[in-house]
């Protein structure tokens, strides 16, 4: 996976790109906001996610965030020494998925990059349409985040639409209770598993199609592929 790493320290940036490059990744280091805009001409230029230090010397790393998600859909994960609850909603407000706070856990940020990507990036078990995932008759459009059903469009909630991103990623792999609500409610809280069962049953409704999220009983739900 291409990374792109911006970072004005070039040394914290060296220390880390040489973790990152030991666990596969492609790094592209941007010393300053611009020089990471610019990197991810055209449409984000191939990156599977930008790790963003908000700690720049040109432009507010919040600025920078707010004109990638502008430029791009490309994962953002911000990266700051800033830990208050209202500077990490602030971050999520501007089109961040993710935040990690200095210091950081190197494991921890790299289960964070893979759980980002893999939430953007489509599994090959689904086919790909000109825009989105086509499963059936049942088609998820990632970059305009529109679903419709035999061409009809389907209106769907911010978290209704992540469940089925998610689940669409890998039909007929089960994804736990646990690893759903992280991924799209990005929390461990056991009351948020209420909520999930009325998204799931929302969504089998709005879908028409009940059969298409399976429970599977004790561990969580997969979508099963509805035949052409």
């Amino acid at each position: 996976m291409r990374l792109l790493l911006v970072e004005d320290d070039n040394h914290v940036a060296a220390a880390l790109s040489a973790v990152l490059a030991r666990h596969g990744f492609d790094v592209t280091h941007a010393r300053s906001g611009e020089e990471a805009l610019q990197a991810l001409v055209p449409e984000g230029n191939g990156f599977g996610v930008v790790l963003l230090d908000l700690g720049l010397p040109d432009q507010d790393g919040y600025e920078v965030c707010g004109k990638i998600r502008k430029r791009t859909n490309t994962p953002v994960i911000m990266v700051t020494a800033r830990a208050d609850v209202r500077s990490r909603i602030h971050g999520l407000n501007l089109g961040a998925d993710d935040y990690v706070v200095k210091p950081y856990d190197t494991g921890e940020l790299l289960a964070r990059i893979h759980a980002v990507a893999r939430r953007r990036a489509p599994d090959e078990a689904a086919v790909p349409g000109d825009s989105g995932l086509r499963l059936g008759s049942v088609l998820i459009e990632l970059p305009t985040r529109q679903v419709s059903v035999d061409g009809s469009v389907v209106q769907l909630t911010r978290k209704e639409f992540d469940l089925l991103a998610l689940l669409a990623q890998r039909p007929g792999v089960v994804f736990r209770r646990e690893q759903i609500i992280s991924e799209v409610w990005r929390t461990s809280w056991e009351g948020t598993g209420r909520t999930l069962e009325v998204h799931v049953a929302s969504l089998r409704s709005k879908l028409r199609m009940p059969a298409l999220i399976e429970t599977v009983r004790g561990v969580g739900y997969r979508l099963v592929a509805p035949t052409p």
